[in-house]
């Protein structure tokens, strides 16, 4: 027969979750208490709630999975207050529990599981509805698995918030930090995906380049504070321009790019394009407060706009052509300011 040593062996480098380690655990301790119900609780102190997390029932006494009464009026409670881990007269020594009297429990061994920090995470417990004694290695038993319940527990728990940390660490190396816009990297793996999408698809790839004309003079006359202030400002408008199905990101320090499909190749690629400059040029004027007080027009971007055949168009390629279309028409802009000088 298996020992109580190569069972625990085996349970604990077999176990890729707290669940796994956890069931097995409390088989032993339903077989060396010969009580009727044996589970692990945790526990908010912050919100006053006890939650039965893992239960094993054998008698008359079920303890319910997802069960959750108020944490003070448990017999945990009483056993922590009190320094008590065993009692086989509940109803006798904490008769104001109402979870006890309401289960209908006498008998109660537990044992806290806590963190190394000493955070209590939860309870261990083995309970019956008679009076019961508790075996001599029963409580030692419940020591040893408490603990392990708690490293695994603290373990996963520290898994889990690196994976969550790693994630957002992830999601803000695609974001500009101060728009809250995806980024140039997001940009230009968003593009590639269009492109191939648009070649199974048989649709236009839709690109256009923002660029701010006279940023630099914002920020030399304005500070800049205004100038963030009309980044941001600027971000919104434009997403606002532009489909859901698009994306509008912040390429450089005052340049946009908005990346998306189009319609059907048989469509009219050139309209699309002059329909979509419109809107851009459109969403990219604005009036922007300053931080002394008072406010300054922005009168709108370069814009340019191009509408692709996914067939021998590439992330470069693309992007190549769209700054040359925002620089043609920020030449044409430029040209009536010139030709009044003169």
């Amino acid at each position: 027969m298996e020992s109580m040593v190569q069972r625990l062996s085996r349970t604990v480098a077999a176990a890729r979750t707290l669940q796994a380690l956890t069931r097995p655990l409390l088989e032993i301790l339903l077989e060396v208490t010969r009580f009727e119900s044996a589970y692990l609780t945790t526990v908010d102190e912050e919100h006053g709630v006890q939650n039965v997390l893992y239960a094993l029932n054998a008698g008359t006494l079920q303890m319910r999975e997802g069960l959750q009464v108020p944490w003070r009026d448990t017999p945990g409670t009483r056993a922590l207050d009190e320094e008590r881990m065993y009692a086989d007269e509940v109803a006798r020594c904490w008769g104001d529990s109402d979870a006890a009297r309401g289960l209908g429990m006498q008998t109660c061994a537990s044992m806290p599981v806590r963190f190394s920090s000493g955070q209590l995470y939860g309870m261990l417990c083995a309970a019956s509805s008679e009076s019961a004694p508790l075996a001599p290695e029963a409580e030692s038993m419940l020591r040893l698995f408490a603990g392990m319940v708690a490293g695994f527990a603290e373990r996963e728990q520290l898994r889990h918030a690196l994976q969550h940390a790693n994630q957002e660490l992830a999601s803000l190396a695609m974001l500009d930090a101060l728009t809250g816009l995806p980024n140039r990297r997001s940009l230009t793996e968003e593009l590639q995906r269009v492109i191939a999408h648009c070649r199974r698809s048989r649709e236009w790839v839709l690109v256009g380049f923002v660029s701010l004309d006279h940023f630099k003079e914002v920020n030399d006359r304005c500070g800049h504070e205004a100038g963030d202030a009309l980044l941001c400002t600027l971000g919104m408008q434009l997403s606002a321009a532009v489909r859901g199905s698009d994306m509008l990101a912040r390429f450089g320090g005052d340049e946009f790019v908005m990346v998306g499909m189009g319609p059907s190749l048989d469509d009219d690629g050139d309209q699309i394009a002059r329909d979509l400059q419109r809107r851009l040029f459109d969403a990219s004027s604005a009036c922007v407060g300053l931080p002394g007080g008072g406010q300054f027009s922005y009168l709108g971007a370069s814009v340019g706009t191009v509408c692709l055949p996914p067939d021998g168009t590439d992330l470069d390629d693309a992007l190549q052509k769209a700054g040359a279309a925002m620089y043609r028409t920020k030449a044409a802009r430029r040209k009536p300011s010139a030709e009044a000088a003169h």
